[in-house]
């Protein structure tokens, strides 16, 4: 048969026949897109939405915003300004919170769902899910997030003579006594549950001398399983000066102490173990990480605190000037090495830093529960590190500093400790050496951070900074009164003034006068303290019963 004419392709390919072919090529082109969005919102590199690059902004965002969330407001470490930027996306989106009765979870107690307002546990009535828990706690995980049937390690370590005051409800005959060897056959899988990577070299019921909660009656269900968990760490040094300023009325031991100085030169003469308010002298962050303490630490009642000694903590020999630079690599290998036949004690080794063991795997656990930690030291760092995991755009991040005090900050890396006299560097160091657990905190989620910093792109993160501190300064002149934080004798509106604690003042912000009303808004939940943004928040997920009279303050919380 010889070739089509014209004549026979147009009778072949009629009206009908075109508009059959033209439907068919649209179904195709409609699958292609429909199917390679998901594919695209998988690219690594588009996390961050456009806002923040210089390059047009897609018409389909490449991620969709996280708003399961868990904050662990560590004390003294910036944490209140992470908060800050917590409420007001909550506040504008709509989102619920888990909210205290009053203003802390229980602290210094360990965590308890049944302290979270509103909250019902499974099986208890319906009630809307939870999105954002944020508030003071000591965290505890078992009581935040736990799903059915699992086997959930709450502590990482045997303690083999107080296995019995645990209280741990795993059966009696399922507890033995184990070294270190028995854990080398286990790992933590999400969420700090324990995943066999290897068999055991004992009997595998021994997994159960590991501190393990195994309540299957009992589902506690705060917040959801895709939530995001993060905090914020800083370092020791910096955070042992804020922490005697401002709670030097609340711990004993700072209370009988005429200064840090004087009390980090003989610690134990201060301090006593159990005494109330120590926690806040001693590991504070790895107590609010409701990390266990080695057994050297714990008092007879069971209490998280070293048994007093007339002597004070060593520091390494010939500590001077250059005591900053302590090998953090030294934290996990306490103990004299040999290398090429000699024998090499590391800068670290007196610091009583206790088991290495012991350390990383605490460490280990608390990587496998927190997706992020930020250090404040790099603070805008940690923020668009942050905007990045949950695909925030620039103003979800940007914000005031809140709850600092007066001649603080927490810009800059003190671990360097650049500018300081020699002084100063030894009281750096002996602030590390005394607060030995939260410096191995602080050193291990440093590297963690840039590591991100390294994989996200050291180019990409300095423009991202300088966007972010660019729009944070653009809004203080444009909210504030002379653009910064203010003495809170300057501040007479009771809704931005701070609460004053500690020897400190406590700077607060005062917005400026001819705001548009849209302007007003946004600039007052930017200055708002965290204390009356949780009110608010309070007043409105748990709005008064009846009416109250305009003279008439809120209501109190039910």
């Amino acid at each position: 048969m010889g070739p089509l004419s014209p004549t026979r392709t147009m009778r072949l390919w009629g009206p009908r026949s075109l508009g059959v072919a033209l439907g068919v090529f649209m179904t195709i082109g409609f699958a292609l897109q429909l199917w390679g969005g998901p594919f695209q919102r998988r690219l690594p590199g588009l996390q961050l939405r456009q806002s923040w690059a210089s390059t047009p902004r897609p018409a389909v965002p490449s991620c969709l915003p996280r708003q399961r969330l868990v904050f662990l407001k560590t004390h003294k470490s910036g944490s209140s300004s992470v908060l800050s930027l917590l409420h007001r996306y909550g506040d504008r989106h709509g989102l619920r919170f888990a909210l205290p009765a009053r203003y802390q979870f229980g602290y210094p107690k360990l965590f308890q769902a049944s302290r979270v307002k509103g909250y019902r546990p499974q099986g208890g009535g319906t009630q809307p899910p939870f999105h954002i828990l944020c508030h003071h706690m000591r965290f505890n995980l078992k009581e935040v997030h736990l799903m059915p049937q699992t086997v959930l390690c709450t502590v990482p370590l045997c303690l083999q003579r107080d296995i019995q005051l645990t209280g741990s409800p795993c059966r009696q005959a399922h507890i033995g006594r184990a070294d270190w060897k028995t854990r080398q056959g286990v790992r933590f899988n999400d969420r700090g549950h324990v995943q066999r990577r290897k068999p055991f070299k004992e009997p595998q019921s021994w997994v159960l001398a590991w501190i393990c909660l195994q309540d299957h009656a009992r589902v506690l269900h705060v917040m959801p399983s895709d939530s995001f968990f993060f905090s914020i760490v800083r370092d020791p040094a910096a955070l042992a000066r804020s922490a005697f300023s401002y709670y030097k009325s609340t711990s004993s031991a700072f209370r009988k102490s005429p200064s840090l100085a004087a009390f980090l030169d003989n610690p134990r003469a201060f301090y006593q173990p159990g005494a109330r308010g120590d926690h806040y002298a001693r590991n504070l962050l790895w107590f609010d990480f409701g990390l266990p303490f080695p057994p050297e630490m714990r008092t007879k009642r069971g209490n998280p605190h070293p048994p007093r000694d007339p002597n004070p903590p060593q520091l390494p020999s010939g500590v001077g000037a250059r005591a900053h630079t302590l090998d953090p690599n030294a934290l996990f290998h306490p103990v004299p090495t040999v290398a090429d036949g000699h024998s090499q004690t590391s800068s670290s080794a007196s610091l009583d830093l206790g088991s290495s063991s012991f350390i990383q795997w605490n460490l280990a656990w608390l990587d496998s529960v927190f997706d992020l930690v930020l250090v404040a030291e790099y603070f805008d760092e940690s923020l668009v590190l942050l905007a990045d995991a949950l695909c925030w755009g620039l103003d979800d991040v940007v914000g005031f500093m809140h709850n600092a005090q007066a001649g603080g900050g927490q810009g800059g890396s003190a671990v360097g400790d650049g500018g300081l006299t020699a002084e100063d560097r030894q009281l750096s160091a002996r602030a590390r050496a005394w607060n030995n657990l939260d410096w191995a905190l602080y050193v291990h989620f440093n590297r963690s951070l840039w590591a991100r910093i390294k994989q996200y792109g050291q180019s990409r993160l300095d423009s991202a900074v300088a966007a972010l501190r660019a729009r944070r300064e653009a809004l203080a002149k444009h909210c504030l009164v002379g653009g910064e934080a203010l003495d809170p004798k300057y501040i007479t509106d009771r809704r931005f003034r701070p609460f004053q604690f500690g020897s400190g003042k406590v700077l607060g912000y005062v917005l400026r006068s001819g705001l548009s009303l849209q302007d007003q808004e946004e600039c007052g939940r930017l200055a708002t303290p965290e204390l009356q943004y949780k009110d608010k928040l309070d007043a409105k997920q748990f709005p008064p019963a009846v009416s109250v009279p305009l003279k008439t303050s809120r209501l109190p919380s039910p």
